[in-house]
């Protein structure tokens, strides 16, 4: 099943590594510009980075933490009060930040110092929800041309031609085997003409890897031998659409095709803890008859850095006589 994309939820999913680390790094960095602009020496602006730090990191991480836990319903509330919601919720945690430097320092507590906390804690949320609507929005131009490039690189005439080819000279011999390498065909147009901004389970992946491979299966009949080693527990796991397909179709283009003898095609999952981890294998022979332009791996690691940022990792292997590409991401 298809699922939206660019859900308005994602926005307010925070908790991963790199979105956090960019929050704070950016947060940090206009402290000290600041604290730079106010200080008349280095000992000065030291001293108070050692202080402000503590309330800008305790700020900033509870506000995260926060946002994370309620993003299905900040994803349900109108945009104002989104806005009006999480910059009093930046506030907040800039006033329990500072609290918390209180207990620990005799800094004085003004009206004014409090009011210029809350107010600074309120524009700094206002300016980590401008960048996290922006962040999302930059990712639809972006996951379009991607999806375009992976259709130009992955629907090549020569495939069509061959499985139409191999579908006829099943008519006479195995109709009903015909009928389902049709239906797989189909299968596949109809996910690679869905809407671009989709994702779907790793076992939607899966099942449509398998009608690849079955199509390509009655192409290179024993030439082809596919061993699947799939982990039930990792099949939930979200992803772009069509990441799988265009990994398994390299892995028959450069490991089976070229060779008289076929090759071996290992498709694997495994969960890891919260991570979900996915292999894709080929033996290697001859070289291809035609040399690819890497096109279908630059499109997959691009869309999975749009969609898991640093939280997920792009791995390629290549050995003498294998070939593998190494998938790891949030479950």
């Amino acid at each position: 099943m298809l699922l939206p994309l660019f859900d308005p939820e994602r926005v307010f999913d925070v908790c991963h590594v790199g979105v956090v680390l960019r929050a704070v790094l950016g947060v940090q960095g206009l402290l000290a510009l600041g604290l730079a602009l106010a200080s008349r020496d280095l000992a000065t602006w030291m001293q108070s980075m050692a202080s402000g730090t503590v309330v800008t990191m305790s700020a900033v991480l509870a506000w995260l933490l926060l946002v994370c836990s309620a993003r299905r319903q900040l994803a349900r509330l109108p945009p104002i009060w989104q806005w009006l919601l999480l910059m009093s919720l930046g506030a907040l945690c800039a006033l329990l930040g500072w609290e918390l430097l209180s207990l620990a320092s005799d800094e004085p507590s003004s009206a004014f110092r409090v009011l210029s906390i809350g107010l600074a804690g309120a524009a700094t949320a206002g300016q980590l929800l401008a960048w996290l609507k922006q962040r999302e929005r930059a990712q639809r131009p972006a996951d379009a041309m991607a999806k375009l490039v992976e259709l130009q690189a992955r629907i090549r005439p020569h495939f069509l031609f061959n499985t139409l080819n191999s579908a006829i000279a099943l008519v006479r011999l195995d109709p009903q085997k015909a009928e389902g390498l049709l239906e797989d065909l189909s299968e596949l147009f109809r996910v690679a003409l869905a809407d671009a901004t989709a994702v779907v389970s790793l076992d939607a992946e899966i099942e449509l890897a398998r009608r690849y491979l079955d199509i390509e299966q009655v192409r290179f009949g024993e030439r082809l031998r596919i061993h699947w080693r799939l982990d039930p527990a990792a099949g939930a796991a979200k992803v772009p659409p069509l990441l799988l397909q265009p990994l398994v179709e390299n892995a028959v283009r450069h490991g089976v095709e070229p060779n008289e003898a076929g090759g071996e095609v290992e498709i694997s999952t495994r969960r890891l803890g919260s991570e979900v981890e996915i292999c894709v294998l080929n033996t290697v022979g001859l070289p291809a008859q035609t040399s690819g332009h890497g096109l279908a791996l630059r499109n997959v690691r691009q869309r999975l850095r749009l969609m898991h940022d640093v939280a997920a990792r792009f791995e390629l292997n290549r050995e003498p006589t294998r070939f593998s590409v190494r998938i790891v991401l949030p479950r």
